[in-house]
């Protein structure tokens, strides 16, 4: 039942506030119905799993167990990491607030040599979906056959690329299609949702515009039929949705995606505004997302806006760096995305890349490259991505700015999903109007939030300066906060407006901090937010009483409104509903937010507040702490029975949380350096291949590279890893044991990064590092240009420096009852 009082208190306590002029309000209109969702339309396999669990899909949204899901997605490639390395990454994937891992079916790694078939090792299929499985985590299974992600020829084997038409009904590829699926299909035998495992949808082909003969929607439909005849019956079918993308309607759901930056763009300048910042009313397909995308361009997905849901596949959890494009991604440049694309409507968030990886060599190398009709250069070995989890499984800087999203979706999803996008009274003229304000208002009823966002990526936004917000709700308008705000330049946020708080009667009627999570205490249920950094936190709690030390609250009717508050982990707002209900509001800084996960310990859900890699065990939890043996980290709330792998001081308070500290053994290794040879003179930068654009150098040109003999010492026992930190000048680095290739990189400015455990066999006979010289004159874009790079000299290949820094592990143990 909808409390008129309440509303009608907030609306007299907005107007009873100052008002600013007109053009210092933001408004919204809010007051639309939500239109009821279409099911039905698209076919779908069984979505009933055997302990009655199930999974939906309608025109809005997901279901799961029938109530509106909005999950996070992530991609994590099998074959591109070692298979002994899964378990850990996986739950370090879970606890980063992840709840499908999505993967492609790379043919070529599984029958690289006609009808002999490996689905061995790091190949293995099934053992990582069961993984996934036993981890907590949903599987989406990407099955291409052409699933592109930057492997040789998409993924299609080398002999069938050389003897028949591709990605098309051609007789004698659908045989081979076919018989590659059913081996697929065996691997994931009893794994599928229906069977009780962790397999819930299937994704057909990818990019796919092709419209000749044999092509067309037609192909999609072949290969779906396919799919389920073989037996692949799953709840979800989808298709990528841009790139004027064509396919069946109602046998699959597209998905969508964005990037913050081109690196299969042929400019080697700073690229204009991306519209990936910009919140869009009616349109899904971010402009420019692949090669050929225009965000003008139509394809059978526009058609389908009324019937499918808004899902996301591939928004960029980093970038892949490609020879002729080096875009090197901030924080921000990937978080900014999340309350565009949520704020727009989408309601699964899927990221691409989620976790890096390492190409195999085999019969070829199997990176994409232009020298086999590619249309973009990697590198051969690594794909990094610059993911939340990088190629070695090392936790990359964007994850905490990532994190917070996570948690807000785990708590809020389900409420979010089903709410309409509600579109400003002014919205930009384009993604190059900076002044602007970004945001929209996502509502249902007369609970909403508001997302906003003002960091576009190397282009600064205007501060919006003296500003509130003003929301039309079918109860009546909110206008917030009481105070104009300026809004510094590159801030993104998420606002609530009528935030329920716990199973108290109280609300939030609006705040200007983020909410967070929730998490059930011995001493009551805490609703915990953050602040937006620049911008005073203030709320409005519509309760019997509210208390709030260190702040000023100020009380109109049931309507508390709580300014000067200053956030951190005692930053406590104590809120006592009509019923006698309490609850506490926590509300943490930004910093501390991005520290914060929510995981399962010791029979209970409990927030560990710490900087370092985490991922829950059997029994406790482990902790990485790359480069440091100081280990710190908080829990609320805490558990007894607290044992670890090293000695662990006793709880202190900190705030809500209880901190402990532990402190390993410093270990310093020193690398030998040698040099081997001088650079030779790099030969000019070719233009070619598909784009016309910078590309690779030919193998011969590798003679021109400088080399150095790294000498390291082997690793000693019981060590988490090592990482071997170079930091170096040139165009292409790459690392040898012998004249085995275990590692390269493209020069982008950053470290890299060669993690060692996986070589430590391999550490008896020097490495050898060599490094072909980055020309003046070289037409590649980097954040940096490369004439700032090379400076005076036509052309430059410089060791800089080399260390070891070693990584520490803590396991920490609980047992018995809560302590606090």
């Amino acid at each position: 039942m909808v409390d008129t009082r309440r509303w009608t208190i907030i609306a007299a306590l907005s107007a009873a506030v100052a008002q600013p002029s007109a053009a210092d309000t933001l408004h919204v209109d809010a007051r639309g119905k939500v239109p009821t969702p279409e099911t039905g339309y698209l076919k779908l396999g069984t979505a009933r799993a055997p302990d009655g669990a199930t999974i939906g899909i309608n025109s809005q949204y997901l279901t799961l167990d029938g109530k509106p899901w909005l999950p996070v997605m992530g991609e994590f490639h099998y074959v591109r990491t070692p298979a002994d390395e899964w378990d850990a990454e996986l739950a370090k994937i879970k606890a980063s607030g992840v709840d499908i891992v999505a993967t492609y079916l790379m043919w070529n790694y599984h029958e690289e040599t006609e009808g002999r078939f490996d689905w061995s090792g790091d190949r293995d299929l099934r053992a990582f979906v069961a993984a996934a499985g036993r981890h907590g985590l949903k599987v989406f299974l990407r099955l291409g056959p052409w699933v592109h992600a930057e492997v040789r020829y998409g993924g299609i084997p080398d002999w069938v690329v050389r003897s028949m038409p591709t990605r098309s009904d051609d007789p004698a590829y659908l045989r081979h299609v076919e018989r590659f699926w059913a081996q697929a299909r065996a691997q994931v035998g009893g794994l599928l949702w229906k069977d009780g495992g962790p397999v819930i949808g299937i994704q057909i082909e990818n990019e796919y515009n092709l419209r000749g003969p044999r092509q067309g929607a037609g192909h999609i439909a072949t290969l779906k039929a396919m799919a389920v005849r073989l037996g692949f019956d799953v709840p979800l079918y989808t298709v990528t949705g841009w790139d004027a993308t064509v396919y069946p309607r109602r046998e699959v759901a597209p998905v969508f995606g964005g990037y913050p930056d081109e690196p299969w763009a042929k400019t080697a300048k700073v690229l204009a505004p991306k519209e990936t910042y910009a919140f869009r009313f009616g349109s899904r397909v971010s402009g420019d997302l692949g090669a050929q995308t225009r965000g003008g361009r139509t394809g059978d997905a526009d058609g389908d806006l009324a019937h499918t849901p808004f899902l996301g596949a591939e928004y960029g959890g980093g970038i892949p760096t490609m020879y002729r494009r080096r875009p090197v991604m901030q924080p921000d440049d990937i978080a900014a995305m999340l309350p565009v694309q949520l704020g727009s409507g989408v309601n699964l968030y899927g990221y691409y890349m989620y976790h890096g990886g390492r190409n195999a060599i085999g019969a070829t190398t199997l990176q994409e490259q232009t020298a086999i009709g590619g249309y973009n250069d990697l590198p051969i070995v690594d794909y990094d991505f610059q993911a939340p989890f990088g190629q070695y499984g090392a936790a990359n800087p964007v994850l905490p700015a990532i994190r917070p999203f996570h948690l807000f979706l785990q708590e809020w999803g389900g409420a979010l999903a089903p709410m309409a996008v509600r579109k400003p009274d002014v919205v930009p003229a384009g993604p190059g109007d900076l002044a602007t304000p970004r945001f929209a208002v996502r509502s249902a009823g007369d609970q909403a939030f508001l997302f906003y966002n003002s960091h576009i990526r190397q282009y600064p936004a205007a501060v919006q300066r003296g500003v509130r917000f003003a929301v039309d709700l079918p109860r009546g308008r909110v206008t917030f906060p009481a105070t104009p705000i300026d809004i510094p330049a590159g801030r993104y946020f998420i606002w609530p407006i009528d935030l329920p708080l716990g199973e108290t009667g109280a609300r939030v009627a609006w705040a200007t901090a983020q909410p967070l999570t929730g998490i059930a205490t011995p001493q009551g249920h805490v609703t915990v937010l953050h602040a937006v950094p620049g911008i005073p936190v203030s709320l409005a709690i519509t309760a019997a009483r509210v208390r709030a030390g260190g702040a000023r609250v100020r009380q109109e009717g049931e309507t508390f409104i709580v300014e000067g508050l200053t956030p951190g982990t005692r930053a406590i707002v104590e809120v006592v509903d009509r019923q006698g209900r309490s609850e506490r509001i926590l509300i943490l800084t930004q910093d501390q937010a991005r520290q914060v996960s929510k995981v399962g310990i010791a029979g209970a859900e409990r927030l560990v507040m710490t900087g370092h890699e985490i991922a829950p065990t059997a029994d406790g939890l482990h902790l990485v702490s790359r480069g440091s043996p100081a280990f710190s980290f908080a829990m609320l709330p805490a558990a007894a029975g607290t044992t670890a792998s090293l000695p662990l001081s006793r709880g202190d308070a900190d705030g809500l949380f209880v901190r402990y500290r532990a402190t390993a053994r410093a270990r310093r290794d020193t690398v030998t350096v040698t040099p081997l040879r001088d650079a030779g003179t790099a030969p000019p930068v070719r233009i070619g291949g598909p784009a016309q654009a910078a590309v690779e150098p030919y193998p011969e040109s590798f003679a021109a590279s400088a080399a150095w003999s790294l000498a390291v010492p082997p690793a000693p026992p019981a060590t988490e890893d090592r990482r071997l930190v170079v930091r170096w000048t040139g165009d292409i680095g790459r690392l040898f044991v012998g004249s085995t290739l275990i590692d390269d990189r493209y020069y982008d400015s950053r470290a890299w990064q060669v993690n060692l455990r996986r070589f430590d066999a391999s550490l008896r006979q020097p490495l050898t590092l060599s490094i072909l010289p980055l020309r003046k004159d070289a037409p590649v874009y980097l954040d940096t240009p490369a004439t700032v790079v090379v400076g005076n000299a036509e052309q430059r290949a410089t060791l800089d420096s080399v260390r070891v820094e070693t990584d520490y592990g803590l396991d920490v143990r609980f047992g018995g009852p809560t302590q606090r």
